[in-house]
């Protein structure tokens, strides 16, 4: 999520912070069918027992008694995790603007939640489990009123950093470990062979991604988000402007001023475009021309609602079937 940033950004920070990273990687049918979660235990459960209660330290300390088999699941912006467990929540993350649009092929048609988690709403789907993704969700005395309400089992920002952990985490806690390793080892095995297709087809080359909000440009971090994908997962080369914007910032997506861009000197550029329907003001000015991959024509635009700007097992799939498709095999 964004950190703070100086004045004009501040309130851009705002609004993208919740429409991220992770960010965003399978069951179907309607909100109000309730999906098992459950499965053999593990903590405080005898072998072979599949219906006891576990008790479980979270994130931040608090010992939480979990459910063998919640039925009745809300885990905001922790969406992508749950499909690639086979699990559909009671309800979906939302902003003013949206949901996650990613995910829709499996989450479509379960109702939405605000995604700061009013008492209210929440209450009003009789969750039998929430899981609370970063430490800031429950600060102050949020932690204890959303206890009262169902078991509250806060994953804290040390896991949510990395979304292997965070899938392996999530799938301990209901009971869906084997599910969790399996995904994983899907997703390892899926970019291994990405990897070779580009250091066979594309060797030694680099590229960056761009998101485009507001007319401000963010450059992702070379270590997280989709920056993570690009540079670990596939092994594209980090261009040196990226290299200096993801030193200096801590964030998923950092700032990144047109005229800095302007020596982006990577061989393919991603970009995630939020302002395609106010007319994309940016791209018409004549230093996003001189770019490099702009000059050369190797820009690949996606819409604000693809995966690019989420974290997870669903998310960072789909960014890998993205790359094949437009840059590798195009």
């Amino acid at each position: 999520m964004f950190k703070k940033l100086t004045s004009k950004k501040k309130s851009i920070a705002a609004l993208l912070s919740l429409t991220l990273l992770a960010t965003g990687l399978a069951a179907c049918g309607s909100g109000s069918s309730n999906t098992d979660a459950g499965g053999s235990g593990n903590t405080s459960v005898q072998p072979g027992a599949t219906t006891a209660e576990r008790k479980m330290t979270d994130g931040l300390g608090h010992v939480v008694t979990v459910p063998a088999k919640p039925q009745k699941i809300i885990a905001s912006y922790l969406e992508d995790y749950l499909v690639a467990l086979g699990v559909k929540p009671a309800a979906q993350w939302s902003v003013a603007n949206g949901i996650q649009v990613y995910l829709q092929q499996t989450l479509e048609g379960v109702p939405t939640i605000p995604y700061d988690l009013p008492f209210e709403a929440v209450l009003s789907f009789q969750p039998d489990l929430l899981l609370i993704g970063s430490n800031g969700t429950v600060e102050g005395d949020k932690y204890e009123r959303y206890a009262k309400i169902a078991p509250t089992f806060v994953l804290g920002d040390d896991i949510l950093k990395d979304w292997r952990k965070t899938l392996l985490k999530i799938g301990d806690v209901l009971n869906k470990s084997d599910e969790a390793k399996k995904a994983l080892d899907q997703y390892e095995r899926k970019a291994a062979e990405a990897k070779a297709q580009i250091q066979s087809k594309l060797p030694d080359k680099s590229v960056a991604a761009i998101w485009l909000v507001k007319n401000s440009f963010f450059v992702v971090s070379d270590k997280l988000s989709s920056g993570a994908v690009l540079y670990n997962d596939l092994g594209f080369k980090v261009p040196s402007v990226v290299k200096e914007a993801s030193a200096s910032g801590t964030a998923n997506w950092n700032p990144i001023s047109l005229e800095k861009l302007a020596g982006l000197d990577a061989d393919h550029l991603i970009l995630i475009n939020s302002d395609k329907d106010t007319g994309s003001a940016a791209l018409n000015d004549p230093i996003w021309k001189t770019i490099k991959a702009v000059k050369t024509g190797n820009v690949y635009e996606y819409p604000r609602t693809a995966s690019w700007l989420y974290y997870g097992p669903i998310a960072s799939s789909q960014m890998i079937d993205h790359v094949l498709k437009d840059i590798v095999n195009k």
